[in-house]
């Protein structure tokens, strides 16, 4: 390898692994042991969308939100998930919704993908434990033929981390929270920016992404042709998952201006850009959907479309949670409570434009899939490591029963605390529990606001990241979100609640005692990036050896 400057053999042999990674989930064809092959599945994670940021909960409707794809997905041939939750930040809801577990038992370090602990190879690093199997690989094991498309953000300090590690048989897209949308480039690379280099982060399956960096192609177009490249050439002997972890609509606000233009009425930018995004989004859920017709997968395909955390209601975010109070990085249901629905051929007739109310999390999906693949959700790897096991539960009969008995299993929903680059968090999103319609907070809560059917706008004040939080510090906050789901109304100083608020307090403590907080580390940006520069060829990519730190 070119690079090996200090001595540094763990960068030299940095992308070496990577070769052996690829032939070991190389899959047989799947063989059905009753006749049926089991679906297809079409995993969808939008990046920061905003609950009143899709046509199907906007009441009335407002042409500032044109999803029409979205919204005959979901209420014509879909199932609406009206009480689906996720972490208030992007990183770990995709380490919970890829491993099974809620981000309390894999990951709430929300900081630098580049963190890491050379005395810690056992889960000294940022994102999802090597040693936690994958819902692609679970997914592999069945037959199934895996594809990733997106960004990841679930790790890559070593190879055994990244998509093609974990499952997937091939992935494209990128390893950060973001990055430019027409560069592909990221500003974590300071010390390189000074002398006018950065990274991009672009990654195809085992190696940086083959893009033509002059022509500047929005991504979500590079992204949309290759899911149709994909569905083109499937074998359809084989189940598809085919994970599309979309960039939009999270910052930058950057889209092409065709797209603008279709909002021009929109007064301030961050809403008309945002809602541009949110449009060229529904128009790739359109394109993904017509490619899986024509390939005649559409009618044995489950799709479950989901976001990662609420939107952003801070200055420069764009988004709007209407009605819900707060937005990403706080634990007010603007936050958690995100968008979410099922759809497909593969869903029953009568169950396709309904609405469940039942409590469901991201982690489910891990289990459901597992159980509609007919493979075990038990991690036998992590748990001979010791590391937490799966949380999900499985809610294909809750999906796919029509029947008024059909309940969702879960009643408890477990709400993450705030840990950055390995510093706990105290004041900003805090920690806590949902169970049934009760929901217990502690922390200092951010956002405490509830914004307006239009927002943000020119007359009314931004949302600074650094306004005082919601003070739930002293004996927490208790809700009944059933009937109060937009949080007005505190109980826990109230006193026919002091029992309830007890029960809540007692459960939230047995919540704390499972927290799962490896040592991983801290960022360690400067190798990652010369490694990128001067190995990759200015990408971002591994930069750590293959299973230690020698």
């Amino acid at each position: 390898p070119p690079y090996t400057q200090r001595g540094d053999r763990a960068v030299a042999m940095a992308c070496t692994p990577l070769l052996v990674v690829v032939f070991l989930f190389t899959v047989s064809p799947f063989v059905p042991t009753d006749g049926q092959q089991p679906p297809n599945i079409f995993l969808v994670l939008v990046d920061d969308w905003g609950w009143a940021n899709v046509g199907y909960h906007r009441h009335p409707s407002t042409r500032e939100v044109d999803t029409p794809n979205i919204d005959r997905l979901c209420k014509e041939a879909g199932i609406e998930l009206d009480n689906f939750y996720a972490h208030a930040v992007c990183g770990p809801s995709r380490a919970s919704l890829m491993s099974g577990r809620f981000t309390i038992h894999v990951s709430v370090d929300n900081g630098d993908v580049t963190m890491n602990n050379p005395d810690n190879t056992l889960d000294g690093y940022a994102g999802i434990p090597p040693p936690m199997t994958g819902i692609g690989e679970k997914l592999q094991k069945a037959g199934y033929v895996t594809h990733q498309v997106g960004k990841w953000d679930a790790g890559m300090v070593i190879p055994e981390q990244i998509p093609v590690s974990k499952g997937f048989n091939s992935s494209y897209g990128f390893f950060h929270h973001g990055g430019d949308y027409y560069t592909y480039k990221t500003s974590h690379c300071p010390n390189l920016n000074i002398t006018g280099k950065q990274i991009r982060d672009f990654w195809d399956t085992d190696q940086p992404a083959n893009v033509n960096i002059n022509e500047e192609t929005y991504v979500e177009i590079l992204y949309r042709e290759r899911m149709e490249d994909i569905i083109h050439n499937h074998d359809s002997s084989q189940p598809l998952f085919l994970y599309y972890s979309p960039h939009l609509v999270h910052t930058p606000l950057q889209v092409p201006e065709e797209y603008v233009n279709q909002f021009l009425f929109i007064e301030d930018e961050d809403r008309r850009i945002y809602a541009a995004m949110t449009k060229l989004l529904d128009v790739n859920i359109g394109a993904v959907e017509l490619a899986l017709k024509t390939a005649g997968l559409w009618d044995n395909t489950l799709m479950v479309m989901a976001s990662d955390n609420g939107g952003p209601i801070y200055a420069g975010g764009g988004a709007n949670n209407y009605p819900l109070r707060g937005g990403k990085r706080s634990n007010f249901q603007g936050g958690i409570r995100v968008n979410a629905f099922a759809s497909g051929g593969y869903l029953p007739e009568e169950v396709r434009g309904t609405k469940k109310t039942g409590l469901m999390a991201l982690c489910d999906l891990y289990t459901t899939f597992c159980s509609l693949a007919n493979v075990p959700s038990f991690d036998t790897r992590a748990y001979q490591a010791g590391l937490p096991p799966v949380d999900g539960l499985d809610m294909s009969g809750y999906l796919l029963d029509s029947s008024s008995s059909a309940d969702s299993p879960r009643h408890e929903v477990y709400i993450g605390q705030h840990i950055k680059d390995g510093v706990n968090q105290t004041t900003g999103i805090g920690s806590g529990i949902i169970f049934d319609q009760w929901k217990y907070i502690q922390g200092e809560v951010l956002y405490p606001v509830w914004t307006g059917p239009r927002f943000p706008n020119l007359t009314g004040e931004p949302v600074l990241p650094n306004m005082p939080g919601h003070d739930c510090t002293q004996i927490g906050c208790l809700f009944n979100i059933q009937h109060d789901p937009e949080e007005y109304h505190d109980l826990a100083s109230l006193p026919g609640f002091v029992n309830i608020l007890y029960e809540m307090q007692e459960k939230w403590n047995d919540m704390m005692s499972t927290m799962y907080l490896p040592d991983r580390g801290t960022a360690d940006t400067d190798r990652a990036c010369n490694v990128g520069l001067h190995y990759y060829g200015g990408f971002y990519g591994p930069f750590r050896e293959s299973g230690g730190f020698r």
